[in-house]
């Protein structure tokens, strides 16, 4: 997270931009490693039992993006920067129709959920603590189970979307961190979680190589957008984020 937004920052002063042209955009893609829970931005954290995830060697941490807590194992997580007059809603579905693309590669067709955000209400639900139980409008899902969740942060021009995409059923582990109160069923939030979320194991019987998603999305973002898009590594950028980091409002 911390990297994401020495990102951000370079997009707003126009770092990143004056490096690579003033019409680029940028992708990241990475893993978690301990794994962890990342609480949105304006989230409540009290829906997570923060000793419990202590005791299992489980990080914590609050995103710059919004949305609801994701437990990040085993997946494939990505970030996108770019700094565009667009509407918010039409960034995230370019976002999405590039994984969708690259989705088709491994021949799943996944469409695009309709929402289904629940209301603020009381009580730590699985839909009041959980990004994958609640769908945004052109999130992804595969036979009506959510299978990618974003979220996004935009200060000024510059937007940053967040999401995750499982590579195997350890997501919905985070039934077992929230902080439940007196009398609520576990095995009714387990189960919710279990009928409205999938990953891509439970898809296609395997875990596509980590390698493999990176080129697929590559070559979805240059397919799509009739681009050459290009692999840059950590060596690329490391010298315009040593440079005084922005703060993000």
């Amino acid at each position: 997270m911390a990297f994401d937004r020495q990102l951000m920052a370079a997009f707003l002063d126009g770092r990143f931009q004056q490096r690579f042209g003033h019409d680029s955009c940028l992708w990241r893609f990475y893993a978690w490693r301990p794994y962890a829970v990342t609480i949105g931005y304006n989230q409540d954290i009290s829906g997570i039992d923060i000793l419990k995830c202590r005791s299992a060697g489980i990080d914590v941490v609050r995103r710059p993006t919004g949305g609801r807590a994701v437990f990040h194992a085993e997946e494939f997580t990505y970030s996108f920067f770019a700094e565009s007059t667009a509407q918010n809603a039409d960034l995230y579905r370019m976002v999405h129709e590039v994984i969708q693309l690259a989705l088709e590669s491994l021949g799943i067709h996944a469409g695009f959920c309709r929402s289904t955000l629940p209301r603020q209400q009381g009580g730590a639900t699985a839909g009041a603590v959980s990004c994958f139980t609640a769908s945004a409008r052109h999130e992804l899902q595969v036979e009506g189970r959510k299978l990618v969740g974003s979220a996004q942060r935009r200060t000024r021009n510059v937007l940053l979307q967040h999401g995750s995409l499982p590579l195997s059923s350890r997501h919905k582990e985070l039934c077992r961190l929230m902080a439940l109160p007196e009398g609520d069923a576990f095995e009714e939030i387990r189960d919710e979680m279990e009928r409205k979320t999938t990953s891509l194991e439970e898809i296609l019987g395997y875990i596509p190589e980590y390698t493999h998603l990176s080129e697929l999305m590559l070559n979805a973002t240059g397919k799509l957008h009739g681009v050459e898009a290009i692999k840059l590594y950590h060596g690329d950028v490391s010298d315009i984020l040593e440079q005084q980091e922005q703060t993000i409002h």
